[in-house]
């Protein structure tokens, strides 16, 4: 563990001094388009070197330190963090990006917050939820999305186990049911948590289940086909049965766990390959410590799930004097883009077998490096040779996104095979 505590854990001071700390949140999904690609599951061919992606505009965002980042439809939305120059992380920025340039519409201030972590609409675009991150006033957010540029509280929880922190929260349908998956912050002596909401009436969010998990904390979750997966920090990845295999989300079962090398397990991302039928892969994110703007420390980690109940770790991937945030994954194409803070965003290419490589392609304690076999496909980092510090990455059918905290909402041209 990294004697450097994450930024969630020391917000407190920093809504009144922020220099040099480190950060923590999490990111979306989206579902992509049908590609013809005929490969099977074999080590990828890829071209020459990476290049870099077409900047296509930006959305300036200077009064606040920009957060995470959703996109549904022609609509983007971006949380805050922390304080800047006295301005609160209390705001949701709503976008207009019908065109290149990102045009900033208006935004949605949230009562008591100083730092809204996680934003997603819900797979049917009734509801968006909100994170909230403010000691003693943690909670949720949820919004009524019936015009998707007004959103109108519906409610904001308050008080019992989320009143610490809502660090992380996720939407994910399971069997139907609209759930929000809620990483609680440790604090005043009360360990870290996840706590699961049915929100089938959202007007009253109902707790369904509640566990303490995470050393020291529970930062963020990945569900998928009756699968919850938990980064757990130093405990590493816990692998779940909600649904998949006689489990529930009321009684989740726990199959396996995988330890990365370095802990410090941040975000996950269950990978589905529909054009080699692979699910094997879990993309591990690990945060260290960093300064916002000038620096920070992590690697995209690989594990092989094939064995549910033996995960093991195959393959990395990390940025030299920068760190991973937040993953989203065009399927599709078979292409990763990770958010790394001051080295922007990466693409990797994830489709085939990531866990055979040369002897030359490894790392000295024998996983197969993902740089070293040329998977980094593209990068970007924004335009006009402004310093960024990308916290989150969307991509989605109508381009890619990225929120930068020092500079607003980038947006590029997705890559390609």
């Amino acid at each position: 563990m990294t004697s450097t505590p994450p930024l969630h854990v020391i917000r407190s001071a920093l809504a009144t001094t922020i220099t040099a700390l480190v950060l923590t949140a999490c990111g979306g999904s989206e579902s992509a388009p049908t590609q013809l690609t005929p490969p099977r599951d074999t080590v990828a061919t890829v071209p020459t070197g990476p290049v870099v992606l077409t900047h296509l505009g930006q959305g300036t965002a200077p009064e606040r330190y920009s957060a995470e980042v959703w996109v549904r439809g022609t609509t983007a939305y971006t949380t805050t963090w922390g304080t800047r120059a006295g301005a609160r992380g209390n705001a949701v920025k709503i976008w207009d990006v019908s065109a290149n340039q990102p045009r900033l519409l208006d935004s949605v201030i949230v009562a008591n917050a100083t730092t809204t972590g996680d934003v997603q609409v819900s797979d049917d675009g009734s509801i968006m939820l909100v994170a909230i991150e403010s000691n003693p006033n943690g909670g949720v957010a949820i919004y009524s999305m019936a015009d998707p540029r007004a959103p109108q509280l519906i409610t904001r929880t308050t008080g019992g186990e989320l009143q610490y922190g809502v660090h992380t929260a996720e939407l994910a349908r399971v069997n139907g049911v609209l759930y929000a998956f809620c990483s609680i912050d440790p604090a005043n002596g009360v360990p870290a948590r996840l706590v699961v909401l049915d929100l089938s009436t959202p007007s009253a969010p109902r707790t369904v289940w509640s566990q303490q998990m995470g050393t020291p904390y529970i930062h963020d979750v990945f569900v998928r086909d009756g699968l919850l997966f938990t980064a757990e920090w130093n405990d590493g990845v816990g692998i779940w049965d909600i649904g998949a295999q006689g489990g529930s989300v009321a009684a989740p079962r726990l199959l396996g766990r995988a330890r990365t090398v370095g802990g410090q397990v941040h975000n996950v991302w269950w990978v589905q390959d529909p054009v080699t039928s692979s699910k094997k892969y879990l993309l591990v994110g690990q945060e260290g410590p960093g300064a916002i703007g000038s620096s920070s420390v992590g690697d995209v980690h690989v594990v092989d799930i094939s064995n549910l109940a033996a995960p093991i770790e195959v393959a990395v991937y990390g940025v030299a004097g920068a760190g991973t945030h937040n993953f989203s994954v065009d399927e599709a194409q078979g292409l990763a883009y990770a958010a790394f803070y001051n080295g922007g965003v990466r693409v990797l290419d994830v489709r085939g077998d990531l866990a055979t490589c040369t002897a030359s392609q490894k790392t000295t304690d024998g996983r197969c490096d993902l740089a070293k076999m040329s998977r980094e496909r593209a990068s970007y980092v924004g335009a006009g040779g402004v310093p960024v510090y990308v916290w989150g990455v969307h991509w989605s059918a109508s381009g890619l996104f990225a929120s930068d905290m020092l500079n607003g909402l980038w947006r590029a041209a997705p890559a390609t095979r």
